[in-house]
């Protein structure tokens, strides 16, 4: 019998449940610091841990103000976005120029030669130049938020930082390799390889979807390490330098949108590595790589923000031009809507993202989340806005900005801004994944009380322990899920001002009781298959994310209002967006219970078994031969070498 793919490529075979406990060991275990988040999924409304508004330092302001000027004059003076689109390339002068206003290092502390930028103020920064070209957003936030840089300051040693992060600051690039062919959200199955050997590691395997990997300088690789004597073994990270023999950038990768981003396979054929260049100790890579990307993952909901921000910009230019019927578009209500849409969930995402990111600045709180959470309710409500804004352009919406513009119209790429959010429903962390990323958060506390008596691992008297547990934590817990200032008509009365925000938060920490009281019952019916209602336990963090970012737009209103900074406006576009979400609140609510999951499961049995294979008839198969899943087997590389460093 011939071997399979995984196993002629040398992929660990694992089992769901081996695979789950790497992904279990990987996570942060313990909450040290309190998470408003995820207070809410257990019925607790904290209030105090948003409000007021935290508010960055009058020094970082400035500092962070001053930046953004200067980024601002370089993207109206020497990005052309268009040019990046048409092409598929960021010029080399224009990464040469970002090298040197420093854009490389906003998150890298000064003593290292970089700009030194809160989060607020790098994602600002983020949405910015993302609006010029996303491509040129990608490229800097893959660079900074999962590259070299992040995991460093998180985990590096001091000789580490000294070594690599001027070099981030300022001239050389970063990419972050953890994917590959057969491997996604699954790291058990890592195939790439760092075997011991004397002070170095040898790297074999093939990276996939290496964003900046293509013009990197810098690479964080992901590495199986075998267990052996004196070494515990396990995922690990490294930092590699891409022009190390045996490194390989085998291929250029494009896709249907940011088509301006270096996306490569990278290969490793006997790549030896320092020691010295290991990130933490053996065994920590995929507890880097989730730490990492509790913060990282902020830098999405910030293109969105600046995808949103321009969306609502174009819709009410184009709604005001656009005649129908005798007047502008905009006084029809079907576009009205729409607009009334754009312009309250533009608000509402950058109200989470610019609480997300000042709570991480302030590191008093655990985010991580809030920051999943921010990735998940942007990169969905980001796609839709561009949708909508397609919608409201019509026949133009669909048409490319080149045509357009060949045709004497305004060049407005709204086709392209939708083709490239696109992918922020996938990227970091795709929505089903963080779905079940957040529901695993959201319910540890349950876990930590009751785990034991749903593992099936576990003895009787490890079951009767948790048992006893679990009635004390509970025999607290489900009383005060009961009632709350939510039914108090005077609670929050803060936020009642022109417009009255307060029936919003007092709707939320009613709901937020609801939702805790949905998760218990649906624990109790189904216990330790709960983790198998994917489609329940998506619904409980979207209700969840609504939630979230309800508390934050009122909380962001309250501080504009407070500030004199459009208050009043603030105020309406806060209650408009609540207004909408209470709405997909009440939807998801229904549909815990009244859904198509059985179903679901049903016809996709009939789909898998070839059941309604004759559906399928009729058409022309337009793919390409060849396999799925290209061979990776290590050995050398049999392509050239594309890889492309900016000078």
């Amino acid at each position: 019998m011939s071997a399979s793919p995984s196993e002629s490529a040398g992929r660990p075979t694992v089992s769901e449940r081996e695979a789950r406990q790497v992904a279990e060991a990987a996570r942060e275990q313990e909450w040290r610091k309190p998470s408003f988040a995820k207070e809410l999924f257990l019925g607790r409304f904290r209030l105090d841990l948003v409000h007021p508004h935290p508010t960055p330092s009058t020094e970082a302001a400035q500092r962070g103000e001053e930046f953004l000027a200067k980024l601002r004059d370089f993207c109206e003076t020497k990005v052309d976005g268009a040019l990046i689109e048409r092409e598929g390339r960021i010029p080399d002068e224009v990464i040469n120029g970002l090298k040197e206003l420093g854009a490389l290092g906003m998150k890298i502390d000064t003593k290292y030669g970089g700009l030194g930028l809160t989060q607020v103020y790098y994602n600002k920064a983020l949405a910015l130049v993302g609006s010029a070209s996303p491509a040129i957003g990608v490229l800097l936030s893959a660079h900074q938020s999962i590259g070299v840089p992040q995991p460093l300051k998180l985990f590096g040693t001091d000789e580490q930082r000294e070594r690599f992060l001027p070099r981030c600051a300022r001239t050389d690039i970063s990419a972050f390799l953890l994917t590959e062919p057969d491997v996604g959200s699954d790291p058990a199955r890592l195939a790439t390889s760092a075997v011991p050997d004397g002070d170095d590691y040898v790297l074999d395997g093939v990276k996939l979807w290496t964003t900046n990997g293509v013009v990197a300088d810098l690479l964080v690789v992901m590495a199986r390490v075998p267990k052996s004597e004196g070494h515990k073994g396990g995922i690990t990270a490294f930092v590699v330098e891409t022009n190390s023999p045996g490194v390989t950038v085998e291929n250029r990768n494009a896709f249907m949108g940011l088509r301006g981003i270096e996306n490569g396979v990278t290969r490793f054929h006997q790549v030896r590595v320092p020691a010295a260049n290991r990130i933490g100790p053996e065994g920590a890579g995929l507890k880097i790589a989730l730490t990492t990307l509790n913060t990282g993952r902020l830098s999405l909901p910030a293109s969105c923000v600046g995808a949103g921000k321009w969306c609502l910009k174009i819709a009410r230019e184009w709604s005001a031009a656009r005649e129908q019927w005798g007047k502008p578009i905009a006084q029809h209500e079907a576009v009205g809507a729409k607009i009334s849409f754009i312009a309250a969930t533009t608000f509402a995402l950058e109200a989470v993202l610019d609480l997300s990111s000042q709570m991480a600045d302030e590191n008093r709180n655990d985010i991580r989340i809030e920051g999943a959470l921010a990735k998940l309710f942007a990169s969905e409500m980001g796609w839709r806005i561009a949708d909508e804004l397609v919608q409201i352009r019509g026949g133009r919406g669909f048409e490319t900005a080149e045509s357009l513009a060949a045709r004497g119209e305004r060049a407005v790429p709204a086709e392209q801004v939708l083709r490239d959010l696109r992918i922020n429903r996938i990227f970091e962390g795709s929505t089903e994944i963080m779905h079940l990323l957040i529901a695993r958060e959201a319910v540890d506390a349950h876990l930590s009380v009751a785990g034991d008596l749903i593992d099936p691992d576990k003895s009787l008297q490890d079951k009767a322990k948790a048992g006893a547990n679990a009635g004390v934590f509970y025999a607290k817990w489900l009383p005060k899920l009961v009632a709350g200032p939510g039914q108090l008509p005077v609670s929050y009365g803060e936020f009642k001002h022109e417009v009255d925000l307060s029936p919003h938060l007092r709707y939320v920490e009613r709901h937020a009781r609801k939702l805790a009281r949905s998760t218990f019952y649906a624990m109790s019916r189904w216990q330790g298959k709960m983790e198998t209602k994917q489609g329940f336990l998506g619904r409980i963090v979207d209700i969840g994310a609504e939630l979230f970012a309800m508390s934050a737009a009122c909380v962001r209103a309250e501080l504009l209002r407070s500030q004199g900074d459009h208050g009043r406006e603030a105020y309406q576009l806060a209650d408009a967006f609540c207004r909408q979400a209470r709405i997909r609140v009440e939807e998801l609510f229904d549909r815990l219970w009244t859904n198509t999951d059985d179903v679901d499961r049903t016809v996709v049995k009939g789909v898998m078994s070839g059941t309604y294979a004759w559906l399928e008839e009729g058409v022309v198969d337009p793919s390409g031969d060849g396999p799925w899943i290209a061979e990776t087997a290590p050995g050398p590389s049999k392509k050239d070498n594309v890889h492309r460093p900016i000078r």
